[in-house]
């Protein structure tokens, strides 16, 4: 299955996934990883700092929450 990832600032990023991949995403958009990716700890730090949030598979992860949904 796959979790959407959303940008929520007001600057592209680039995350780095897994495998060598890089999902990179505009300001305020979506995009899918899948929800292995999710664990990395590239993904998870900015998770943390709130440059993104996690939606998918009963899951939901922004600043403050454990993603444990």
């Amino acid at each position: 299955m796959a979790s959407t990832v959303t940008n929520k600032t007001q600057k592209p990023i680039s995350i780095p996934l897994p495998r060598g991949k890089v999902l990179h995403l505009g300001p305020k958009k979506s995009g899918q990883i899948s929800s292995h990716d999710v664990d990395h700890p590239a993904v998870k730090a900015l998770v943390e700092t709130g440059a993104i949030e996690i939606v998918g598979e009963g899951r939901s992860s922004s600043p403050g929450q454990t993603g444990d949904g």
